[in-house]
């Protein structure tokens, strides 16, 4: 399999202050890259996928079942699936996200 070239992967914004760039994946795994502009909040949500994240850089504002946090550069965290929760930008930021099992919906936008 040849790797994906950051470069060569396609940003979408679906909502202002956000771009998402779907990375690489498989049928079980898939690497996301947000980006987030300071200020930006998130809608509270839920998803069936097991979420990892790890803050590349900025800081977030992040609410997971009920329990708010601050997530810095170097940090990562797990949302279990079914868990709802909400990030919010307190500094213009950049966060990796592992979703497992693959978000057919995210990949369904680089078919």
């Amino acid at each position: 399999m040849n790797p994906l070239r950051s470069h060569e992967a396609q940003s979408f914004t679906p909502e202002s202050g956000m771009t998402r760039q779907v990375l690489a994946h498989s049928d079980e795994l898939m690497l996301v890259r947000h980006y987030f502009e300071q200020d930006w909040v998130g809608e509270r949500h839920s998803h069936p996928h097991h979420q990892l994240v790890y803050v590349v850089k900025g800081a977030l504002r992040v609410e997971v079942g009920g329990k708010t946090f601050d997530a810095f550069a170097g940090d990562s965290f797990i949302v279990d699936g079914g868990v709802q929760h909400q990030a919010a930008a307190l500094e213009a930021s950049e966060v990796l996200d592992v979703f497992t099992p693959v978000r057919e919906d995210y990949r369904d936008l680089v078919k």
